[in-house]
């Protein structure tokens, strides 16, 4: 099992998970087996190639897929235990979702985008923390503005603090800067890195993105549905150089 911060709670975690789609000829086994722990106050990538794995574990970990073998928590809550109403009650109230196409309503105004969770599970949002959200994010002149008043970097950045602003256990990040270019991407990796190092946050990313992977505190590489390797502190070369490794099928380091 992957694991870093053994002194940290953990903030999810999966146990020999697998997940087969189809059946037959059509059958595909996403998830071999895969155990790994994320812990409270950390910033994971999880990166591989095409196919190997990567999306359908992060959908497992965050209770929008169910698996077929093994077992998932978010914190000491095991999903697969949860009925589809308890399971909606986690995802609203204690995971934050980040995805790639930013899932802002059109109509309503930055500050209405960011507070739309709080608002439909009944809840107001702590002065305090949401002040933290909105400066870490800089986006204080522009919640009266809609989406299209917005750049591209700006909207994904309102995505962000929709995602922070109930402190959830855990943030799922879906390659959160594929639609953006290089200084947009680097702002929204900033602040997501600012999370995690000044306010504690815990966020697991899916990328494809060398540079955006170096912003994480550690990179789990998958292939086959497997996790083949693991990088500590990693930089864009590192990873880079891994993930040619595993696109070459050459021989992965094992855990």
């Amino acid at each position: 099992m992957t694991a870093t911060n053994a002194g940290e709670p953990v903030a999810a975690r999966a146990d020999e998970v697998w997940k087969v789609y189809g059946s037959g000829e059509a059958r595909v086994v996403a998830l071999r087996g895969v155990s790994a722990e994320f812990r409270r106050g950390r910033f994971t990538a999880i990166m591989g190639p095409s196919g190997s794995g990567k999306s359908t574990l992060m959908h497992c970990l965050a209770g929008l897929d169910t698996v077929d073998r093994g077992t998932v928590h978010v914190g000491d809550t095991e999903l697969s235990k949860l009925g589809d109403k308890a399971l909606t009650r986690l995802r609203r109230n204690r995971v934050g979702f980040i995805f790639q196409q930013f899932n802002l309503l059109p109509t309503l105004s930055a500050q209405e985008n960011i507070r739309l969770p709080l608002d439909i599970a009944g809840r107001k949002p702590d002065p305090q923390w949401w002040d933290i959200v909105i400066d870490t994010v800089g986006l204080r002149d522009r919640l009266s503005h809609r989406p299209s008043q917005l750049s591209g970097g700006q909207q994904q950045r309102v995505a962000c603090a929709r995602a922070l602003v109930g402190r959830p256990d855990v943030i799922f990040a879906d390659e959160p800067t594929g639609n953006l270019d290089s200084r947009s991407g680097a702002e929204v990796l900033s602040f997501l890195r600012a999370s995690v190092r000044e306010h504690h946050q815990t966020i697991i990313m899916v990328t494809h993105d060398p540079v955006a992977a170096s912003y994480a505190d550690r990179v789990i590489f998958l292939a086959d549905g497997q996790i083949v390797h693991e990088l500590a502190a990693p930089t864009a070369e590192t990873v880079l150089d891994t993930m040619k490794r595993l696109d070459t099928h050459a021989e992965p380091v094992m855990l």
